[in-house]
């Protein structure tokens, strides 16, 4: 099924999908399932995947995970300590947005910083509702169980090299505030890297500094996840927000979690999705 835009008189408007959430919900997987289902292409608005390094770190889609759909504005800063703002993001997006629809594909925002997105909407500037028809979908998931997904995925991504990625960018005297380091887990191992560089710090020490940065990491990332969903739940009072409880997705394993994706997320996201693009822009 192929979807297209039309650019005639009566269709002034480019539609674009946003897929909101808290980190750890799945928007990765469903805005990569919709880019595949309706000819997309994928913006990234992860204030922090925007640059070039830290996969694991950053939870970054493998190259396999994007199933060959074309992702803009991810991984594409190259120096660790630039800064990337609302501004920047906010004159990037439409740049992106430009590309995609002239090849007559169909745009998905998707990441975690939802100041940017509310930026780049409404934009005074921009006239970003002035030009663009938007579907947003949020996926949800309950508190308790994404505090244990949040928790899980840490020691997922510590199992996967987190901290050995971490080691190779690390410098003492960095700064955290700027750049790529400004990531969850970059300033929480910092304790633990210094003393694997003092040669008197015992075994004990470090092994304790070690399970504390990890615990630190996990903190600040459902930190991060309730802040989130705090951000969307205000967006929402203003912006038509499609709502999809994930929960039972990430109360299950195994085959039984693939069905509930298949069932609890991409049914209502293809036909929430479908009747939007089918609408008159």
């Amino acid at each position: 099924m192929e979807f297209v835009h039309a650019n005639g008189p009566f269709h002034n408007k480019t539609k674009v999908i946003f897929v909101l959430g808290s980190t750890g919900c799945g928007k990765t997987k469903l805005s990569i399932d919709l880019a595949t289902r309706y000819n997309g292409e994928i913006i990234n608005s992860d204030k922090i995947q925007v640059y070039k390094g830290l996969d694991i770190v950053t939870n970054k889609a493998t190259k396999p995970e994007q199933r060959g759909i074309l992702h803009h504005l991810l991984g594409s800063i190259q120096d660790p300590e630039a800064d990337f703002t609302v501004q920047d993001f906010c004159l990037q997006v439409p740049k992106a947005l430009d590309d995609i629809t002239k090849r007559n594909r169909v745009p998905i925002i998707a990441g975690g910083s939802n100041t940017y997105i509310e930026a780049l909407v409404e934009d005074p500037t921009l006239r970003f509702q002035d030009k663009y028809d938007c579907c947003f979908i949020w996926l949800d998931v309950s508190l308790p169980v994404l505090y244990n997904r949040v928790s899980e995925r840490v020691d997922e991504m510590v199992d996967a090299g987190l901290v050995d990625e971490l080691r190779e960018m690390f410098v003492p005297g960095a700064d955290y505030e700027r750049g790529i380091r400004r990531a969850i887990g970059a300033p929480e191992m910092h304790a633990y890297f210094m003393a694997e560089m003092d040669h008197s710090a015992d075994e004990a020490r470090k092994e304790f500094l070690f399970k504390d940065g990890i615990q630190k990491t996990k903190d600040n990332t459902l930190k991060l996840a309730e802040s989130q969903v705090q951000k969307i739940e205000r967006l929402r009072t203003k912006w038509d927000i499609h709502r999809i409880d994930v929960t039972a997705v990430h109360e299950s394993c195994g085959k039984k979690a693939v069905v509930a994706w298949e069932n609890l997320v991409l049914k209502p996201s293809f036909s929430i999705v479908s009747e939007f693009l089918e609408m008159d822009g």
